[in-house]
């Protein structure tokens, strides 16, 4: 049977080409490639879903969840990043991150943009890792548009579409971005298909890795419900600093955290799906933030869940019948990526 999900994409979400990061400060070949992007949709395709082209929406949207000044930096910092001659002295050949503005250095004085542009990198970035280029900023819009075009296709009566979102975006604060990520596509959905009339809505993160941008971004709001299942930060595990169990919400309950230990596998994993699941069952539509680096053999994660248990998860998520929106986030292994997602949406599609 065809997969009858929609597959939302955007030519330009393939424009971006980190070519490295820089962990550790050693500089190191990037992970979050393009051709995940163009597996994942050969594999929908391959399987009969309906593919849709995402609409330009501007920068609205966008603005609704992040602050101006992170949008200024990410729309010009390569451009900036030329002009100011550091591509070719130190020789830099994307956006590189040296100074954070930590509490340590400010000392409980105001944040503010530094005149240098090799030093307002780190005012708006948090880590090393996430590394700016040309067509950084086109493909992170692009991968905006996706995320709305599918909240107005579940908006407009879909019961699920699938938004195929790249760069990823669980990881961006209102205004911080990191972690190979560059705008909040699972919270701008969010936002979107509040702005179009649904009260409630709950973000459902199955990266192998925390979604601490929608946790910051919603943390003081009853509206929108944020919950994740992800590799524990006391094993050791990215963004080290958030993702703990106590982390409830500034509304009370808004907030649920399942930290889970290397080598979970199946059960242990489709059992914090349930636990997801039925903390979203008060809402009136869903976004799921879904990463597949929760798999068996993927590079970035030691979670080991197979095929079947992304499909098993895929129909845990329809059984509360809610609307959904699915946007894609990690997911490493070139050779499954596209077998996975297409598993968790045939999942949710039966």
């Amino acid at each position: 049977m065809s997969l009858s999900i929609p597959v939302v994409t955007d030519a330009r979400c393939l424009l971006h080409e980190p070519l490295a990061e820089v962990f550790v400060g050693e500089r190191t070949p990037a992970t979050e490639l393009p051709e995940r992007n163009r597996r994942i949709a050969a594999a929908l395709c391959a399987a009969g879903a309906p593919s849709v082209a995402a609409i330009e929406h501007g920068l609205d949207p966008i603005l609704a969840v992040h602050e101006a000044g992170l949008v200024e930096w990410l729309e010009n910092a390569w451009v900036l990043w030329q002009q100011a001659g550091l591509a070719a002295d130190p020789g830099r050949d994307r956006v590189t991150p040296y100074l954070f503005p930590t509490p340590g250095l400010l000392a409980g004085l105001p944040e503010r943009d530094p005149a240098a542009t090799w030093a307002r990198a780190g005012r708006w970035c948090f880590d090393t890792m996430t590394l700016v280029g040309p067509g950084t900023w086109e493909a992170a819009l692009g991968a905006a548009d996706c995320a709305v075009t599918a909240a107005d296709l579940v908006v407009g009566g879909a019961h699920a579409a699938y938004a195929l979102t790249r760069p990823p975006g669980h990881h961006v604060t209102r205004a911080a971005y990191g972690g190979s990520c560059y705008l909040n596509n699972a919270a701008i959905a969010a936002e979107r298909l509040r702005a179009k009339g649904f009260g409630a809505v709950a973000i459902l993160d199955l990266d192998a890795h925390h979604g601490n941008g929608q946790q910051a971004l919603f943390w003081e709001r009853e509206d929108v419900r944020t919950g994740s299942a992800h590799v524990d930060p006391a094993a050791g595990w990215f963004p080290h600093h958030v993702g703990w169990a106590e982390e409830t919400g500034g509304a009370a309950g808004s907030n649920l955290n399942l930290p889970l230990a290397p080598g979970t596998g199946d059960e242990g994993w489709l059992e914090a799906v349930r636990t997801l699941v039925a903390f979203g069952a008060s809402a009136r539509a869903l976004v799921v933030a879904l990463g597949v680096d929760a798999a068996e053999g993927d590079p970035e994660a030691p979670l080991r869940v197979t095929e079947a248990g992304f499909s098993a998860a895929g129909t845990l998520v329809r059984s509360l019948g809610l609307p959904t929106v699915v946007v894609q986030e990690g997911g490493y292994d070139l050779a499954r990526i596209g077998a996975l997602v297409e598993a968790f949406l045939s999942g949710l599609d039966t």
